[in-house]
């Protein structure tokens, strides 16, 4: 049975995390350049967790959250100020940032190929394309294979999973535990799940899982949304209501950039748009913001018989290419023909 979770720090670990809070200082630090504990939590409650956090967000932003003032927030932001030296790193020092990305397992090797290793954390990754291609599958995969261990092409992390469409199935995630030889009921309690009934709603459960990312920070490596932009469409679908679809949609994309660096997790999305006939696949679904918001951008299509073919067409790392995988009962696979 293959161990998942393993959590033991030893002598590399602990020197990799004290460099990590070197670039990810605790909020709770600010208590000691005159930020009161009840302010601090007011940020915590908003999904502020970090020094960080705080310079990845506008005094507008910011200003937004209950119970904070215009001067408050011109504290806040000074005494992070005093914490955070310098904004600018060497080419050095952010050479060390990234070698702490992690590349999670799709399930299929010509598919994480295809990514240069596989999904990875720091970045959004947006799976879109024609219906019953494996968007959801490709979901509930990584819910099981960011829990192996490097090794066998995980990330030896727990899930976070936004459901926005009524698509998680903890029995999916049995079946494909059992696949990788994975205890089914510890892969489902490693998957942290919530359903979200609104636009709203959804950018709540960011907020939340922000704060829990920063509570358990390195135990998560992975947050799901499916689909991303669906709730937006339901709760916009008036007439003279895409620009504030638009601007309420990058503001939630916004943070989202924001927690996959600040956190070192992946988020995989589906845009939540699936087409049967597709005449211009580069287009995003959702508008430009989502696209732009987007690191890696994939688009599937049905193949011959059981195949599906997968196509990158944005990325920083990878050139446009293809790659072939399938669908089993274990999840997601390589093609046998």
């Amino acid at each position: 049975m293959t161990e998942i979770i393993d959590n033991v720090p030893d002598q590399e670990d602990n020197h990799e995390e004290e460099e990590e809070e070197l670039f990810y200082t605790e909020i709770d630090e600010l208590q000691n350049h005159g930020i009161s504990a009840a302010d601090i939590t007011k940020l915590k409650s908003a999904g502020i967790c970090t020094v960080k956090a705080i310079q990845m967000n506008t005094r507008k932003n910011l200003c937004k959250i209950k119970g904070l003032s215009e001067a408050k927030i011109d504290k806040v932001k000074e005494s992070a100020s005093k914490l955070q030296t310098s904004s600018f790193i060497t080419g050095t020092e952010f050479s060390f940032i990234r070698s702490k990305v992690l590349w999670i397992s799709t399930g299929s090797k010509q598919l994480d190929a295809l990514l240069g290793g596989g999904i990875p954390t720091m970045s959004i990754t947006e799976a879109f394309g024609e219906f019953r291609t494996g968007k959801t599958q490709i979901a509930h995969t990584l819910c099981v294979t960011t829990q192996l261990p490097p090794s066998m092409g995980g990330a030896n992390g727990k899930v976070a999973f936004i459901d926005t469409e009524g698509t998680f199935r903890p029995e999916r995630i049995k079946s494909i535990a059992a696949r990788f030889g994975i205890d089914q009921q510890a892969a489902l309690e490693n998957v942290l799940f919530a359903r979200a009934y609104t636009s709203e709603h959804q950018m709540e459960l960011i907020i939340e899982v922000a704060a829990r990312f920063a509570e358990e920070r390195g135990i998560y490596r992975l947050l799901i949304i499916d689909s991303i932009i669906n709730l937006f469409r339901s709760d916009y679908s008036g007439r003279g209501e895409l620009a504030e679809r638009q601007q309420k949609l990058n503001i939630m994309l916004s943070r989202l950039v924001k927690i996959a660096e600040e956190f070192n997790v992946a988020v995989q999305s589906d845009p939540g748009a699936s087409m049967t006939f597709v005449s211009e696949p580069r287009k995003p679904i959702g508008g430009h913001v989502l696209a732009h918001a987007s690191t890696t951008r994939i688009y599937l299509r049905k193949g011959r018989g059981e195949e599906r073919i997968a196509k990158i067409y944005d990325s920083p790392d990878m050139p446009e290419a293809e790659a072939p995988y399938a669908i089993s009962g274990g999840g997601i696979v390589d093609c046998s023909g």
